[in-house]
């Protein structure tokens, strides 16, 4: 007997990229991470931290954080709520806006956390395929009439990424939220930020865990409307942002220029891996992300991936097709991607052409 309801049990959950055990060594290239250390004064922060900040419930609606991200995006702190990683909040949007009746509609493949807290709601859930450039599907997104729109933009895992012009075309064609989802923007050539203050039915969210590279302490946020801002706090968990995430986070969203240093040593690397990947006639979907979405030349790409992993190199393998026959590849450091590129060309050589599996 089961204690959970038929839908739970049979749901298939979110599965994220492999973690390697405590003391492995491996170059972990899979779960987008940034390979730089956090801003010195985001550690300094957390090593000034006092114990009677732990001792106390934190502010609930994590003010210094609002303040700080406030200052640095030019948003008054009424239009931005902080979360438990840009999860959370994604979290909260679905409870709050779907449910039975109340659609989630999104382009695919992307993230496929979507899905799976659509199902938790009961909600409806519409895919809307992108064609094979990753284009916008514009229309037929606006014909899904979702509660719920999500695209995250650039898009995860393929990398590629719709213009602000699009995307304001779609926002002032739904009736429903649209939630424009920029895990990745800081590596990207420009950001939806000037929508939310023009549409009202649009919501941002930001992640410090790949550009901030703080993927550990679990902050994000949403920027939106004050309406639509307190009625996600109505939602959100009574303290859903803890001290330590609300003081580092602080001091990490201020140090601009040190982020804005790593964010080019990463697509700068970005551009490196690319031509290089090409050179070993990978097909190298253009990436405006902190990855690569590449399509391997002539094998089977699950069975390379296993290949890598064996060989201590972590890659990310999706099972669903079109993503079947890829592989996403985070952006390392140079000696990550040395060590990727130096295990990539042997095994190449080695693996099983498609055509004999």
């Amino acid at each position: 007997m089961s204690f959970f309801r038929d839908d739970i049990d049979s749901l298939q959950q979110y599965v994220p990229g492999l973690q390697p055990e405590p003391g492995m060594s491996v170059v972990k290239l899979n779960t987008n991470e940034n390979p730089y250390s956090p801003s010195p004064a985001a550690v300094a922060a957390l090593k000034e931290l006092k114990g009677e900040a732990l001792r106390r419930y934190p502010d609930p609606l994590g003010r210094e954080f609002r303040e700080a991200a406030s200052e640095v995006l030019g948003f008054d702190p009424e239009w931005i709520l902080p979360g438990n990683g840009s999860d959370d909040l994604l979290t909260i949007l679905v409870r709050a806006v779907t449910g039975p009746g109340r659609p989630v509609v999104y382009p695919t493949p992307t993230y496929v956390l979507y899905r799976t807290l659509a199902a938790i709601q009961k909600a409806p859930v519409i895919e809307v395929p992108y064609d094979d450039h990753f284009r916008l599907p514009t229309d037929d997104l606006v014909q899904a009439r979702g509660a719920l729109t999500f695209v995250a933009n650039p898009n995860s895992p393929t990398g590629t990424s719709v213009s602000l012009a699009q995307l304001s075309a779609l926002a002032e064609s739904l009736d429903g939220l649209l939630v424009i989802d920029e895990a990745y923007v800081a590596f990207a050539n420009e950001n939806a930020l000037d929508l939310v203050r023009h549409v009202n039915n649009v919501v941002v969210l930001r992640t410090l865990s790949k550009s901030h590279a703080l993927a550990g302490l679990r902050l994000g946020f949403a920027i939106a409307h004050p309406t639509i801002i307190n009625t996600l706090i109505k939602v959100k968990d009574s303290y859903n942002v803890n001290a330590v995430a609300v003081r580092v986070g602080a001091a990490a969203i201020r140090d601009v220029e040190y982020t804005q240093a790593i964010i080019g040593r990463i697509t700068s690397s970005r551009a490196h891996l690319a031509k290089a990947l090409e050179s070993l006639d990978f097909k190298v979907f253009p990436s405006q992300a902190n990855f690569l979405l590449v399509r391997p030349p002539g094998v089977n790409a699950r069975h390379l991936y296993h290949r890598l992993t064996k060989a201590g190199i972590l890659v990310r393998h999706f099972d669903e097709p079109p993503l079947d026959e890829m592989l996403r590849i985070t952006i390392g450091s140079d000696k990550e991607q040395a060590a990727l590129l130096d295990k990539l060309q042997p095994i190449l050589e080695s693996c099983p052409k498609t055509r004999d599996l």
